[in-house]
């Protein structure tokens, strides 16, 4: 979904946030030792993380990620 939003999405190990004006990082390692499973920068930026989950997985027991 993220890719057929335009963003470019990049493992964590290869990160070059001039790829794109959007770019996602998998399993982007933060502060305490915790990984967001994308970490959204726009033009290089760091704006937002986000919790991905399988579609059709259930988010009751997972909603303080």
């Amino acid at each position: 979904m993220l890719r057929a939003a335009g963003w470019v999405i990049q493992d964590r190990s290869e990160i070059d946030l001039s790829a794109g004006s959007g770019v996602a990082v998998r399993e982007f390692l933060l502060a305490g030792n915790t990984e967001a499973d994308y970490l959204l920068f726009v033009d290089r930026q760091a704006v937002g993380a986000l919790e991905a989950k399988k579609r059709g997985a259930s988010l009751i027991g997972v909603e303080p990620q």
